[in-house]
């Protein structure tokens, strides 16, 4: 068990959606008197060049980034599982057709897709858990086609076919139980990148939209000042780091599992 991960991933969610019952400061509230302050025990994480408490942001801009990437990963897992199941089940036309669109979709880096879609429409929270999902979700159904694939071609399955059973029966009862684990691993490796994804578009400009915040909007209001304030880029670039650290080591441990899973199997 990943317990120092586990440990990193409930301090990041309990800060962010139950650190502001127990801090004073609010995210909003402008200081004249506290511009660019230190880390001090006044604002432990210092101050913004607004007189902005920092620790408040990140509190405030974390539920942002973490229900983006939450959003993001479960619509991008939900599609990928739908699409790849029914890809590597009915096969034929739809794989046909199947294949012809993740290819499409895979032909531009998915960054560039981004950039190119949030171009086009103001960004909000959901605004962007839509688009990333757009472009988040191949990577899943291949996995989940690939092993739809290997379901399809056992005896007890072909059998279940000769005798006319309902195929949403099918899937449902004998593919879901299986391909579950997949779905998990995909589903918490796609908020670390979700989250990375969002982080990077606001700090070009083109992600959340102020008065809303993010990690990466307050790591990108630092940039400017970084050689006077290190603090404000580094704190927020600090919870990203540990978050998607701590996801990517859970997801390599749903991994193991799985793969342990299928060679008793």
């Amino acid at each position: 068990m990943p317990v120092f991960s586990i440990l990193i991933l409930i301090f990041v969610l309990g800060i962010s959606f139950f650190g502001a019952y127990f801090y004073s400061f609010d995210a909003y509230t402008l200081n004249a008197d506290a511009i660019l302050v230190e880390p001090s025990t006044k604002h432990p994480l210092g101050t913004d060049r607004l007189g902005r408490d920092v620790l408040a942001r990140l509190m405030e801009g974390g539920q942002v980034s973490l229900i983006i990437g939450v959003g993001s990963a479960f619509i991008a897992s939900v599609i990928g599982l739908v699409f790849g199941s029914m890809a590597g089940y009915f096969r034929g036309t739809l794989d046909k057709v199947f294949v012809i669109v993740v290819d499409l979709f895979l032909t531009f880096p998915t960054f560039f897709l981004l950039l190119a879609l949030v171009s086009y429409v103001n960004a909000s929270a959901w605004v962007l858990i839509v688009i990333i999902s757009i472009t988040a979700w191949m990577t899943t159904a291949r996995l989940i086609r690939s092993e739809s694939f290997k379901i399809t071609r056992q005896a007890y399955i072909k059998i279940l076919n000769i005798a006319n059973v309902s195929k949403t029966k099918i899937l449902f009862k004998y593919y879901a139980p299986i391909l579950a684990p997949i779905y998990f691993v995909s589903f918490t490796f796609g908020v670390g990148g979700a989250i990375l994804a969002e982080s990077g578009l606001s700090f070009l400009g083109l992600g959340i939209v102020a008065p809303q915040m993010s990690w990466g909007t307050i790591l990108s209001g630092g940039k400017d000042v970084v050689e006077i304030a290190w603090w404000i880029s580094f704190f927020p670039g600090l919870m990203i780091f540990l978050l998607t650290f701590s996801l990517i080591n859970i997801s390599n441990y749903l991994q193991q599992l799985t793969n342990k899973k299928q060679i008793q199997n």
